[in-house]
């Protein structure tokens, strides 16, 4: 029987948080976990990524599973306003990180580093206190890629 890949693409994340402690440098490899998703999603794959693929979600769902209270969301946070507000924060932090990193590699992997490392904080704490992916419900890559399989099916329906 064929394993999923979620059973095992937490590998992944602990590959990338090592590397990048070893070397800020490797930080630059959170470009595929921002990239891939809306590849996929623009490719027609919807959130293809989110239920299949994701390394992030693959680790909480995996470490969290025994110690998470497994509470549910609060309606005030699953909600689009929550998830607007989510993707156009960390949208805006990411622009404000490249601006000040000037183009220098090093600057850039490690605001990379520092707002995946920031998010998976976030995503860990929300996964002890409610169920362990809780985070995917506010993910900012998970709306967008979201964003894009709601205008992708609008634009068919439209040009019939």
């Amino acid at each position: 029987m064929k394993k999923s890949i979620m059973s095992w693409s937490w590998v992944f994340m602990v590959l990338f948080f090592t590397l990048a402690i070893v070397d800020i440098r490797f930080g630059i490899l959170g470009l595929v976990c921002m990239i891939l998703p809306l590849y996929l999603a623009i490719r027609g794959g919807g959130r293809v990524h989110c239920s299949k693929y994701c390394p992030r979600g693959s680790m909480l769902g995996v470490f969290l599973e025994k110690i998470s209270l497994k509470n549910n969301l609060p309606k005030s946070i699953n909600n689009k306003t929550v998830k607007k507000i989510m993707l156009i924060w960390m949208m805006g932090m990411f622009l404000i990180s490249l601006i000040i990193a000037n183009g220098d590699f090093t600057k850039t992997a490690s605001a990379i580093f520092r707002m995946i490392t920031m998010s998976s904080i976030v995503g860990i704490l929300m996964g002890i206190i409610f169920k362990p992916r809780s985070w995917c419900v506010i993910c900012p890559m998970g709306y967008a890629t979201g964003l894009i399989e709601k205008k992708q099916k609008h634009n068919k329906v439209t040009i019939k």
